[in-house]
């Protein structure tokens, strides 16, 4: 048996999150386990929507998380390890000066990947390792800046594709009713053709309210649920999500947009429930870097 760790290092619109896995090898299986998760909560998003470029003051505030993100994998040993840049960074004229300042300071390489590439390694991760590989599902991973959408069938990413459609973008104003139809003409287009389908919910928004909702691991969201959930929270104030429901402050505020682009996508494509795997980006860039490494053998 060999167990190396590798980390995967999501800089989102809303936060950056490192994961740091286990990966263990024995003959021809490779396995992985999360060991840790750290969430800094740099919203880079409101800078990128409504500005354009990533403000000094959080340009400072990545490199020291970077910074400490290295320190981080150098104690946990890290072997391998991608960086990966979502819609915030895509979207700045400043990203190249911001990249290399990261990299002189934490010696961490970003590479700003696109939504289409976001969405077909969020497609690629066990997603539906625990649930009916007979059902149909339709995959959403809602973002700070995207809404990423994929069409599983049989356990295989059919389609998939990428909207800018996002919690933070919506908290800002920054999303047209074109938007909006673009992605509703896609679920719709996509999802016609079968009689039955349901959601598979990713993100750090989905997986709080799944936890509000109490229910056992592995039972599916309902919409009727989730709109209660959406009822309930929307005639709350900002503050009173934090004292009374002791939400994070940076989550307070875009859990409600979040659920606007769930139920959204629900209703249109006939979902009933949402089941909520505890999977994402981060975990499909851990599967990256293992097939990586096995690649490298092979070859």
């Amino acid at each position: 048996m060999k167990i190396e760790k590798y980390a995967a290092i999501d800089i989102g619109s809303n936060a950056v999150r490192t994961l740091i896995a286990d990966v263990i090898s024995e003959k021809e299986n490779t396995t992985y386990q999360k060991n840790a998760l750290i969430r800094v909560p740099i919203r880079l998003g409101q800078d990128a929507f409504t500005k354009g470029i990533i403000s000094e003051v959080n340009s400072v505030r990545l490199i020291k998380a970077m910074k400490a993100f290295n320190l981080l994998m150098q104690v946990h040993e890290v072997k391998r390890h991608l960086a990966y840049a979502t819609s915030a960074l895509r979207s700045v004229s400043n990203r190249n000066e911001i990249i290399e300042k990261v990299y002189d300071s934490s010696g961490i390489k970003i590479e700003v990947i696109s939504g289409l590439k976001e969405a077909s390694i969020i497609a690629k991760t066990d997603l539906y390792s625990a649930i009916d590989k007979r059902k149909i599902y339709l995959y959403v991973d809602v973002g700070g800046g995207s809404t990423e959408v994929s069409v599983i069938e049989n356990g295989l990413n059919i389609t998939h594709q990428s909207f800018k459609i996002g919690t933070v973008r919506l908290l800002e104003g920054m999303v047209d009713k074109q938007m909006w139809k673009s992605i509703r003409k896609w679920v719709k287009s996509n999802t016609k053709d079968y009689e039955k389908i349901h959601l598979l919910g990713t993100g750090g928004n989905i997986n709080k309210l799944y936890k509000m909702s109490n229910l056992k691991d592995g039972k599916p969201l309902s919409y009727l649920a989730l709109f209660s959930l959406y009822r309930y929270l929307s005639e709350m104030s900002y503050s009173e999500r934090i004292i009374n429901l002791q939400l994070n402050p940076d989550r307070s505020d875009v859990i409600v947009p979040a659920m606007q682009i769930y139920l959204s996508i629900m209703k249109w494509s006939g979902a009933k429930s949402i089941y909520v795997p505890k999977s994402g980006l981060a975990d499909g860039m851990i599967k990256e870097l293992i097939d990586k490494a096995r690649d490298q053998v092979i070859n």
